[in-house]
Protein backbone atom coordinates (compact mmCIF):
# COMPACT_ATOMS: atom_id res chain seq x y z
CA UNK A 1 0.00 0.00 0.00
CA UNK A 2 0.94 3.48 -0.50
CA UNK A 3 0.07 6.39 1.64
CA UNK A 4 -1.29 9.24 -0.75
CA UNK A 5 -1.95 12.74 0.99
CA UNK A 6 -3.76 10.77 4.01
CA UNK A 7 -4.91 8.16 1.88
CA UNK A 8 -3.97 4.46 1.15
CA UNK A 9 -3.38 3.29 -2.35
CA UNK A 10 -2.71 0.19 -4.03
CA UNK A 11 0.40 0.18 -6.20
CA UNK A 12 -2.12 -0.17 -9.44
CA UNK A 13 -4.09 2.53 -8.08
CA UNK A 14 -1.05 4.85 -7.47
CA UNK A 15 0.30 4.06 -10.93
CA UNK A 16 -3.31 4.72 -12.60
CA UNK A 17 -3.29 7.96 -10.11
CA UNK A 18 0.72 9.28 -11.35
CA UNK A 19 0.10 8.66 -14.77
CA UNK A 20 -3.60 10.18 -15.27
CA UNK A 21 -5.03 7.38 -16.23
CA UNK A 22 -8.66 6.25 -16.05
CA UNK A 23 -8.95 2.40 -14.79
CA UNK A 24 -11.77 1.65 -16.07
CA UNK A 25 -11.17 2.44 -19.51
CA UNK A 26 -7.44 0.93 -19.66
CA UNK A 27 -9.15 -2.02 -19.12
CA UNK A 28 -11.22 -2.36 -21.23
CA UNK A 29 -8.82 -1.22 -24.47
CA UNK A 30 -6.23 -3.69 -23.55
CA UNK A 31 -8.95 -6.33 -23.39
CA UNK A 32 -10.35 -5.39 -27.18
CA UNK A 33 -6.27 -5.26 -27.91
CA UNK A 34 -5.66 -8.64 -26.53
CA UNK A 35 -9.10 -9.59 -28.60
CA UNK A 36 -7.40 -8.30 -31.67
CA UNK A 37 -3.91 -9.78 -31.30
CA UNK A 38 -5.28 -13.25 -30.48
CA UNK A 39 -7.34 -12.95 -34.05
CA UNK A 40 -4.32 -10.89 -35.77
CA UNK A 41 -2.43 -14.42 -35.29
CA UNK A 42 -5.12 -16.67 -36.76
CA UNK A 43 -6.13 -14.33 -39.67
CA UNK A 44 -2.28 -14.07 -40.71
CA UNK A 45 -1.49 -17.73 -40.68
CA UNK A 46 0.04 -17.91 -37.26
CA UNK A 47 2.76 -15.26 -38.42
CA UNK A 48 4.82 -14.39 -35.45
CA UNK A 49 6.29 -11.54 -37.24
CA UNK A 50 3.10 -9.82 -37.99
CA UNK A 51 2.11 -10.34 -34.16
CA UNK A 52 5.34 -8.63 -33.46
CA UNK A 53 4.99 -5.99 -35.34
CA UNK A 54 1.80 -5.38 -33.93
CA UNK A 55 2.86 -5.50 -30.32
CA UNK A 56 5.36 -2.80 -31.63
CA UNK A 57 2.56 -0.74 -33.05
CA UNK A 58 0.64 -1.01 -29.48
CA UNK A 59 3.50 0.06 -27.64
CA UNK A 60 4.02 3.09 -29.70
CA UNK A 61 0.44 3.87 -28.92
CA UNK A 62 0.07 3.09 -25.51
CA UNK A 63 3.32 5.57 -25.21
CA UNK A 64 1.17 8.28 -27.08
CA UNK A 65 -2.01 7.32 -24.83
CA UNK A 66 0.22 8.07 -21.85
CA UNK A 67 1.87 11.64 -22.89
CA UNK A 68 -1.16 13.18 -24.03
CA UNK A 69 -3.17 11.45 -20.94
CA UNK A 70 -0.98 14.01 -19.16
CA UNK A 71 -1.27 17.03 -21.09
CA UNK A 72 -3.74 19.62 -19.63
CA UNK A 73 -6.67 20.32 -21.29
CA UNK A 74 -6.38 23.76 -21.44
CA UNK A 75 -2.97 23.36 -23.19
CA UNK A 76 -4.83 20.80 -26.09
CA UNK A 77 -7.51 24.07 -26.43
CA UNK A 78 -4.79 26.01 -27.47
CA UNK A 79 -2.79 23.57 -29.42
CA UNK A 80 -6.06 22.79 -31.36
CA UNK A 81 -5.85 25.28 -33.76
CA UNK A 82 -2.31 25.52 -34.44
CA UNK A 83 -2.58 21.37 -35.22
CA UNK A 84 -5.22 21.94 -37.80
CA UNK A 85 -3.23 24.13 -39.98
CA UNK A 86 -0.12 21.70 -39.34
CA UNK A 87 -2.57 18.55 -40.67
CA UNK A 88 -3.49 21.24 -43.50
CA UNK A 89 0.18 21.84 -44.72
CA UNK A 90 0.68 18.30 -44.43
CA UNK A 91 -2.24 17.39 -46.85
CA UNK A 92 -1.05 19.73 -48.77
CA UNK A 93 1.97 18.28 -48.81
CA UNK A 94 0.55 15.62 -49.91
CA UNK A 95 -0.63 16.87 -52.88
CA UNK A 96 2.24 17.51 -54.04
CA UNK A 97 4.86 15.55 -53.25
CA UNK A 98 3.02 12.60 -51.39
CA UNK A 99 4.16 8.83 -52.12
CA UNK A 100 1.93 6.70 -54.39
CA UNK A 101 1.02 3.46 -53.14
CA UNK A 102 -1.41 1.02 -54.29
CA UNK A 103 -3.03 4.01 -56.05
CA UNK A 104 -3.60 6.37 -54.12
CA UNK A 105 -1.34 9.17 -53.08
CA UNK A 106 -1.70 9.31 -48.91
CA UNK A 107 1.47 9.23 -47.56
CA UNK A 108 4.48 11.32 -46.84
CA UNK A 109 7.95 10.07 -46.48
CA UNK A 110 9.91 12.11 -44.25
CA UNK A 111 13.15 10.00 -44.48
CA UNK A 112 12.86 8.25 -41.30
CA UNK A 113 8.95 8.53 -41.18
CA UNK A 114 6.72 7.69 -43.24
CA UNK A 115 2.81 8.39 -42.29
CA UNK A 116 -0.67 9.29 -43.56
CA UNK A 117 -1.62 12.77 -42.49
CA UNK A 118 -4.98 12.38 -42.64
CA UNK A 119 -5.09 10.63 -39.32
CA UNK A 120 -3.76 13.87 -37.44
CA UNK A 121 -6.92 15.07 -38.94
CA UNK A 122 -8.98 12.51 -37.40
CA UNK A 123 -7.80 14.40 -34.12
CA UNK A 124 -7.49 17.87 -35.27
CA UNK A 125 -11.04 18.31 -36.59
CA UNK A 126 -12.61 17.35 -33.43
CA UNK A 127 -10.37 19.62 -31.46
CA UNK A 128 -10.47 22.44 -33.60
CA UNK A 129 -14.34 22.59 -34.02
CA UNK A 130 -14.85 22.15 -30.07
CA UNK A 131 -12.47 25.35 -30.03
CA UNK A 132 -14.53 27.34 -32.05
CA UNK A 133 -17.67 26.11 -30.30
CA UNK A 134 -16.28 26.64 -26.77
CA UNK A 135 -15.60 30.36 -27.68
CA UNK A 136 -19.12 30.69 -27.60
CA UNK A 137 -22.37 30.38 -25.65
CA UNK A 138 -25.56 28.59 -26.65
CA UNK A 139 -26.67 26.12 -29.84
CA UNK A 140 -24.17 27.00 -32.82
CA UNK A 141 -25.67 29.71 -34.95
CA UNK A 142 -26.15 30.28 -38.41
CA UNK A 143 -23.12 32.02 -38.74
CA UNK A 144 -21.06 29.21 -36.48
CA UNK A 145 -22.34 26.63 -39.29
CA UNK A 146 -21.05 28.35 -41.94
CA UNK A 147 -17.68 28.30 -40.25
CA UNK A 148 -17.62 25.07 -39.12
CA UNK A 149 -18.88 24.09 -42.46
CA UNK A 150 -15.64 25.18 -43.77
CA UNK A 151 -13.14 23.93 -41.34
CA UNK A 152 -15.03 20.51 -42.32
CA UNK A 153 -15.35 20.48 -45.96
CA UNK A 154 -11.54 21.76 -46.77
CA UNK A 155 -9.61 19.02 -45.59
CA UNK A 156 -12.38 16.89 -46.82
CA UNK A 157 -12.19 17.47 -49.64
CA UNK A 158 -8.08 17.23 -49.77
CA UNK A 159 -8.51 13.68 -48.06
CA UNK A 160 -10.92 12.45 -50.96
CA UNK A 161 -8.52 13.49 -53.84
CA UNK A 162 -5.70 10.97 -52.40
CA UNK A 163 -8.38 9.22 -52.51
CA UNK A 164 -9.26 7.86 -49.07
CA UNK A 165 -13.00 7.87 -48.96
CA UNK A 166 -13.06 6.18 -45.50
CA UNK A 167 -10.74 8.43 -43.74
CA UNK A 168 -12.68 11.69 -45.77
CA UNK A 169 -15.79 10.38 -43.64
CA UNK A 170 -14.66 9.64 -40.49
CA UNK A 171 -12.81 12.86 -40.18
CA UNK A 172 -15.94 14.95 -41.24
CA UNK A 173 -18.40 12.89 -39.10
CA UNK A 174 -15.88 13.74 -35.89
CA UNK A 175 -16.51 17.42 -36.67
CA UNK A 176 -20.45 17.07 -37.61
CA UNK A 177 -20.64 15.07 -34.08
CA UNK A 178 -19.24 18.11 -32.40
CA UNK A 179 -21.58 20.26 -34.05
CA UNK A 180 -24.42 18.13 -32.39
CA UNK A 181 -23.00 17.86 -29.27
CA UNK A 182 -22.89 21.89 -28.90
CA UNK A 183 -27.12 21.59 -29.25
CA UNK A 184 -27.44 21.88 -32.90
CA UNK A 185 -31.22 22.24 -33.44
CA UNK A 186 -33.43 19.36 -35.02
CA UNK A 187 -34.49 21.95 -37.60
CA UNK A 188 -30.84 22.25 -38.66
CA UNK A 189 -30.07 18.37 -38.81
CA UNK A 190 -32.91 17.66 -40.80
CA UNK A 191 -32.19 20.57 -43.10
CA UNK A 192 -28.61 19.02 -43.82
CA UNK A 193 -29.58 15.66 -44.15
CA UNK A 194 -32.10 16.71 -47.02
CA UNK A 195 -29.32 19.31 -48.56
CA UNK A 196 -27.40 15.91 -48.41
CA UNK A 197 -29.76 13.58 -50.02
CA UNK A 198 -29.99 16.53 -52.63
CA UNK A 199 -26.60 16.79 -53.37
CA UNK A 200 -26.14 12.93 -53.77
CA UNK A 201 -25.91 12.97 -57.64
CA UNK A 202 -23.49 16.00 -57.98
CA UNK A 203 -21.37 13.49 -55.59
CA UNK A 204 -21.83 10.30 -57.72
CA UNK A 205 -20.49 12.12 -60.74
CA UNK A 206 -17.68 13.63 -58.45
CA UNK A 207 -16.64 9.80 -57.26
CA UNK A 208 -13.88 7.69 -58.79
CA UNK A 209 -15.22 4.78 -61.15
CA UNK A 210 -13.82 1.84 -58.31
CA UNK A 211 -15.95 3.88 -55.78
CA UNK A 212 -18.90 4.00 -57.98
CA UNK A 213 -18.42 0.31 -58.50
CA UNK A 214 -17.90 -0.17 -54.90
CA UNK A 215 -21.35 1.39 -54.33
CA UNK A 216 -23.24 -0.61 -57.04
CA UNK A 217 -21.64 -4.21 -55.29
CA UNK A 218 -23.35 -3.37 -51.88
CA UNK A 219 -26.37 -3.38 -53.83
CA UNK A 220 -25.95 -6.40 -55.76
CA UNK A 221 -22.57 -8.38 -55.08
CA UNK A 222 -23.63 -11.30 -56.91
CA UNK A 223 -23.64 -9.49 -59.91
CA UNK A 224 -19.98 -9.94 -60.37
CA UNK A 225 -18.73 -12.83 -57.63
CA UNK A 226 -15.35 -13.56 -59.23
CA UNK A 227 -14.40 -9.34 -59.19
CA UNK A 228 -15.97 -6.69 -57.50
CA UNK A 229 -18.75 -8.55 -55.38
CA UNK A 230 -16.04 -11.46 -54.41
CA UNK A 231 -15.26 -9.56 -51.19
CA UNK A 232 -19.02 -9.26 -49.60
CA UNK A 233 -19.37 -12.93 -50.65
CA UNK A 234 -16.49 -14.09 -49.03
CA UNK A 235 -17.38 -12.30 -45.96
CA UNK A 236 -20.76 -12.90 -45.91
CA UNK A 237 -19.98 -16.71 -46.00
CA UNK A 238 -17.13 -17.05 -43.54
CA UNK A 239 -19.84 -14.80 -40.47
CA UNK A 240 -22.59 -17.30 -41.44
CA UNK A 241 -20.89 -20.07 -41.30
CA UNK A 242 -19.59 -19.30 -37.48
CA UNK A 243 -23.06 -19.89 -36.22
CA UNK A 244 -23.91 -19.65 -32.94
CA UNK A 245 -20.35 -20.71 -30.85
CA UNK A 246 -17.72 -20.75 -34.10
CA UNK A 247 -15.24 -23.22 -35.79
CA UNK A 248 -13.00 -22.28 -32.39
CA UNK A 249 -9.57 -20.34 -32.99
CA UNK A 250 -7.31 -20.92 -35.79
CA UNK A 251 -9.84 -23.03 -37.60
CA UNK A 252 -11.86 -20.82 -39.76
CA UNK A 253 -11.86 -22.39 -42.79
CA UNK A 254 -12.42 -19.00 -45.08
CA UNK A 255 -9.78 -17.12 -43.87
CA UNK A 256 -7.24 -20.07 -43.16
CA UNK A 257 -7.86 -21.57 -47.00
CA UNK A 258 -7.47 -17.92 -48.11
CA UNK A 259 -10.61 -17.20 -49.98
CA UNK A 260 -11.61 -14.18 -47.50
CA UNK A 261 -9.43 -11.24 -48.73
CA UNK A 262 -8.09 -8.81 -46.54
CA UNK A 263 -8.51 -10.54 -43.60
CA UNK A 264 -5.99 -9.18 -41.43
CA UNK A 265 -6.57 -5.63 -41.86
CA UNK A 266 -10.34 -4.37 -43.09
CA UNK A 267 -12.03 -7.73 -43.15
CA UNK A 268 -10.67 -8.79 -39.48
CA UNK A 269 -13.96 -8.79 -38.35
CA UNK A 270 -15.40 -12.01 -40.87
CA UNK A 271 -12.37 -14.14 -39.21
CA UNK A 272 -13.34 -13.41 -36.04
CA UNK A 273 -17.03 -13.95 -36.59
CA UNK A 274 -16.25 -17.35 -38.26
CA UNK A 275 -14.19 -18.55 -35.46
CA UNK A 276 -15.78 -17.37 -32.65
CA UNK A 277 -19.46 -17.29 -33.67
CA UNK A 278 -22.51 -15.24 -32.35
CA UNK A 279 -21.98 -15.23 -28.96
CA UNK A 280 -18.12 -13.67 -29.68
CA UNK A 281 -19.76 -11.29 -31.77
CA UNK A 282 -21.81 -10.70 -28.77
CA UNK A 283 -18.93 -9.89 -26.36
CA UNK A 284 -16.85 -8.16 -28.79
CA UNK A 285 -19.51 -5.54 -29.38
CA UNK A 286 -19.94 -5.20 -26.02
CA UNK A 287 -16.68 -4.24 -25.61
CA UNK A 288 -16.79 -1.69 -27.98
CA UNK A 289 -20.48 -0.30 -26.35
CA UNK A 290 -18.94 -0.39 -22.70
CA UNK A 291 -15.80 1.80 -24.20
CA UNK A 292 -17.95 4.10 -25.88
CA UNK A 293 -20.18 4.16 -22.76
CA UNK A 294 -16.96 5.10 -20.54
CA UNK A 295 -15.84 8.01 -22.80
CA UNK A 296 -19.87 9.55 -22.85
CA UNK A 297 -19.64 9.30 -18.90
CA UNK A 298 -16.45 11.04 -19.30
CA UNK A 299 -17.66 13.42 -21.60
CA UNK A 300 -20.76 14.45 -19.12
CA UNK A 301 -18.74 15.10 -16.42
CA UNK A 302 -16.07 17.26 -17.79
CA UNK A 303 -15.70 20.80 -16.34
CA UNK A 304 -16.22 23.15 -18.78
CA UNK A 305 -17.65 23.09 -22.66
CA UNK A 306 -14.66 22.34 -25.02
CA UNK A 307 -13.94 19.17 -22.81
CA UNK A 308 -17.61 17.72 -22.97
CA UNK A 309 -17.46 18.39 -27.20
CA UNK A 310 -13.76 16.66 -27.75
CA UNK A 311 -14.45 14.07 -24.97
CA UNK A 312 -17.37 13.08 -26.25
CA UNK A 313 -16.71 13.58 -30.22
CA UNK A 314 -13.75 11.35 -29.63
CA UNK A 315 -15.91 8.91 -28.28
CA UNK A 316 -18.75 8.57 -30.35
CA UNK A 317 -16.38 8.50 -33.74
CA UNK A 318 -14.86 5.82 -32.10
CA UNK A 319 -18.60 4.04 -32.31
CA UNK A 320 -19.03 5.33 -35.92
CA UNK A 321 -15.25 3.58 -36.85
CA UNK A 322 -17.24 0.24 -35.56
CA UNK A 323 -20.24 0.33 -37.06
CA UNK A 324 -18.79 1.31 -40.40
CA UNK A 325 -16.23 -1.49 -40.77
CA UNK A 326 -18.94 -4.11 -39.51
CA UNK A 327 -21.47 -2.54 -41.65
CA UNK A 328 -19.56 -3.17 -44.65
CA UNK A 329 -18.39 -6.23 -43.62
CA UNK A 330 -21.72 -7.73 -43.34
CA UNK A 331 -23.03 -6.29 -46.33
CA UNK A 332 -24.81 -3.27 -45.10
CA UNK A 333 -22.23 -0.60 -45.85
CA UNK A 334 -20.51 -0.21 -49.43
CA UNK A 335 -16.70 -1.08 -48.96
CA UNK A 336 -14.67 2.02 -48.09
CA UNK A 337 -11.40 0.80 -46.43
CA UNK A 338 -11.66 1.55 -42.38
CA UNK A 339 -10.20 -0.77 -40.47
CA UNK A 340 -11.92 -2.10 -37.19
CA UNK A 341 -10.64 -0.34 -34.45
CA UNK A 342 -7.90 -1.38 -31.99
CA UNK A 343 -8.14 -5.36 -33.80
CA UNK A 344 -7.47 -4.61 -37.22
CA UNK A 345 -3.46 -5.19 -38.51
CA UNK A 346 -2.11 -1.64 -39.19
CA UNK A 347 -0.18 1.01 -37.39
CA UNK A 348 -1.17 4.72 -38.23
CA UNK A 349 -4.68 4.30 -37.26
CA UNK A 350 -3.94 2.43 -34.06
CA UNK A 351 -1.81 4.95 -32.50
CA UNK A 352 -4.52 7.86 -33.67
CA UNK A 353 -7.08 6.08 -31.69
CA UNK A 354 -4.59 6.09 -28.74
CA UNK A 355 -3.90 9.41 -28.60
CA UNK A 356 -7.42 9.84 -28.71
CA UNK A 357 -8.09 7.82 -25.44
CA UNK A 358 -5.30 9.67 -24.00
CA UNK A 359 -7.24 13.08 -24.27
CA UNK A 360 -10.41 11.33 -22.83
CA UNK A 361 -8.35 10.16 -19.97
CA UNK A 362 -6.59 13.94 -19.87
CA UNK A 363 -10.59 15.16 -19.39
CA UNK A 364 -11.10 12.97 -16.82
CA UNK A 365 -7.74 14.02 -14.74
CA UNK A 366 -9.04 17.46 -15.15
CA UNK A 367 -12.57 16.27 -13.41
CA UNK A 368 -10.54 14.49 -10.77
CA UNK A 369 -8.43 17.29 -9.97
CA UNK A 370 -10.87 19.70 -9.82
CA UNK A 371 -12.95 17.56 -7.02
CA UNK A 372 -9.97 17.15 -5.15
Amino acid sequence: MISVTGRELTTGQWLLRSFRLDGMLMLLIAMLLGVGLLVLFSASGENVAALERQLLRIGVGFLGLLLFARVPVSVLKVWAPWLFLLGLGLLLGVMFAGDVGKGARRWLDLGLLRFQPSEIMKLAMPLTVAWYLSLRSGPPRFVDLIVVGVLIVVPVLLIMRQPDLGTALLVGASGILVLMLAGLSWGWIVGMVVALAAAIPVLWTQMYDYQRQRVLTLLNPESDPLGAGYHIIQSKIAIGSGGLYGKGWLNGTQSQLQFLPERSTDFVFAVYAEEFGFMGILFLLLLYFLIVGRGLWIAALAQDRFSRLVAGSISLTFAVYMVVNIGMVSGLLPVVGVPLPLVSYGGTSLVTLMVGFGILMAVQSQQRLVNR
